[in-house]
């Protein structure tokens, strides 16, 4: 059985997830937002047990209200890359690198370091189904690269040498709600994405 993603639309257009497991009832949140209420209502309507939440990247409208989760369960443990951990004001329990795995039940969660957006961005590659990007990738773009730790190269490195070296038939949930669809198949983006129909870095750079 695969595992369940739950989107949630948190104020203004940023996207949090509940990952969880329909067996076991383990559960993870990613990118809580300014507000988790919805997915902490969530995650007591269907009786999951959370054990971790996991941070994308430094950016505020991502990590917010990480304390509060941590308040509301403090058993649960809060999970960053290595790189950004060192840029926010929460305590990190577990700092993660590039292919660590995270148990959640049955399931694999899969750290992928993807930097462009900042050094230390992570995607989570939900067994080999579903891939939650925060601000790596959205649907029809990618993440700027123009604040603070953001890299151009970098970002294209990413997009191309390792988001679409993921099986086509995996599924992308975006940070925002930037796109024309919620989520769509990694296969679809390839063949529609600006980002990843460029073939150099110099079209990379000229794309408006």
């Amino acid at each position: 059985m695969k595992a369940a993603v739950k989107q949630i639309l948190v104020n203004p257009d940023n996207y949090s997830y509940v990952i969880y497991s329909p067996v076991s009832r383990s559960a993870a949140i990613v990118d809580p937002g300014f507000d988790a209420s919805q997915a902490l209502y969530f995650i007591e309507e269907q009786r999951l047990r959370l054990i971790y939440v996991i941070v994308t990247h430094h950016h505020m409208d991502h990590f917010y209200s990480v304390k509060h989760v941590k308040k509301v369960i403090p058993s649960v443990l809060v999970v960053a890359s290595e790189i950004d951990s060192r840029r926010l004001d929460v305590q990190v329990d577990l700092k993660v690198s590039d292919g660590d795995i995270l148990k959640l039940g049955e399931h694999k969660l899969h750290i992928i370091l993807t930097p462009g957006h900042t050094k230390g961005s992570i995607c989570v590659l939900v067994d080999d189904d579903a891939l939650i990007t925060g601000d790596t990738l959205f649907i029809g773009d990618c993440g700027r690269t123009d604040l603070d730790d953001g890299d151009a190269m970098e970002m294209y490195n990413t997009l191309h040498e390792k988001i679409m070296k993921l099986p086509g038939h995996v599924v992308v949930y975006p940070g925002h709600d930037y796109g024309d669809k919620p989520f769509d198949t990694l296969s679809n983006q390839i063949k529609s994405n600006k980002t990843l129909r460029v073939r150099s870095f110099k079209e990379f750079l000229s794309i408006p």
